[in-house]
């Protein structure tokens, strides 16, 4: 699958560099279809500008990017392009692998399952086979890579790719099983723009899946492991939030870039909802209204890690992390992918446990 994958590549960043070349570039970037005003690539040279004059580039009303995308850029930003269309490649090979690993899984637990003679007779024709399910990898990348939305949201540069990428790859070590890693990538994915926090609690509840852990109250090593994943996921926040004072030698950001978030003032028109219903909205409303807003984007987790089971926690709360949150990320990556990789792998899942309750 090697060489299917490399093509998709090809094709994908092809079509992205002819796109920077052409002059729809320009008029791509300024579309508020692609772009927010937490992602815009326009705000973030703002922000590069100030430092380059030795200012902060929060001391205006203008950027709102973490300091370590700034310093990435301060960089890199003769390779801007570059970095976009790798961003991309990447996100769409974590998903790649990410789903490899979830289909060993699933075939795992179907074989053990029919072992123990757990399904209807009758249910043969439902249980899929590796080969049936060998292409669904290759086809998230592609949907993932030369989804209209994925690569204009790569042509105007907008940040929301980066967001994309750490929680990609925080799903492909969650499903690989280690918690360091998927710690850590929910850690930056968190940093970066703060709504995957909702993520802790389903990624914790896989791993704690995939390390044959029962979740009870009365469990130690429930408690243990839910310490350790804790730590290790708080920890990586302090080190990365220090590490952006010490760039900075300010605190600065954290009301800049989270306040931004939390408190919504910029109402520029966006694919979100909250831009429109703030600006109909009277003033002294406003405080109440971005409480019970904010407040909905984080309501679902603990309703949904109860009520599904564990392979099918994380798509709800990437739906939420999309389209909840007032500034959404306007590429649809994960959200067509989320859907993809565990409506193709999980919908027979479904399908099986309706036949064994069936049969119960």
């Amino acid at each position: 699958m090697a060489a299917p994958l490399a093509l998709v590549l090809v094709v994908a960043v092809t079509v992205r560099a002819a796109l920077f070349r052409s002059s729809l570039a320009e008029f791509i970037s300024e579309r508020v279809e692609v772009v927010s005003p937490l992602s815009s690539w326009k705000r973030v040279v703002e922000g590069l500008s100030l430092l380059d004059l030795g200012v902060s580039p929060y001391s205006g009303a203008v950027f709102h990017e973490t300091p370590l995308i700034i310093y990435l850029f301060h960089f890199l930003i003769d390779y801007a392009e570059l970095v976009f269309m790798i961003t991309d490649a990447l996100t769409a090979i974590a998903l790649y692998f990410a789903i490899q690993d979830f289909n060993k899984v699933v075939f795992k637990k179907q074989k053990l399952l029919l072992e123990l003679d757990q399904y209807a007779p009758d249910v043969a024709e439902l249980i899929r086979t590796p080969m049936e399910m060998r292409y669904i990898p290759l086809k998230v990348a592609l949907f993932y890579l030369l989804n209209p939305y994925t690569v204009l949201s790569c042509v105007a540069k907008s940040t929301c790719a980066i967001n994309n990428t750490l929680i990609a790859f925080f799903i492909l070590t969650t499903i690989k099983g280690s918690a360091f890693l998927s710690a850590i990538f929910l850690a930056l994915a968190t940093y970066q723009s703060l709504y995957p926090l909702t993520l802790f609690v389903p990624g914790l509840l896989y791993l704690l899946q995939r390390q044959y852990i029962p979740v009870k109250v009365k469990s130690k090593a429930f408690w243990i492991f839910s310490w350790e994943y804790a730590t290790m996921y708080l920890g990586s926040l302090v080190v990365i939030v220090c590490l952006s004072f010490f760039l900075l030698s300010s605190w600065d950001f954290i009301p800049a870039v989270y306040g931004f978030i939390l408190s919504v003032p910029d109402l520029t028109p966006n694919i979100g909802l909250f831009w429109y219903f703030f600006a109909e909205m009277f003033e002294h409303f406003s405080l109440f209204f971005v409480c019970v807003f904010q407040i909905n984007v984080f309501f679902y987790t603990i309703p949904l890690a109860i009520k599904l089971n564990p392979a099918k926690r994380i798509r709800p709360r990437l739906h939420h992390h999309h389209l909840l949150p007032p500034l959404p990320c306007p590429v649809a990556p994960l959200d067509l992918c989320r859907k993809c990789q565990l409506q193709f792998l999980l919908c027979h899942h479904t399908d099986l446990q309706r036949w064994a309750a069936d049969r119960v």
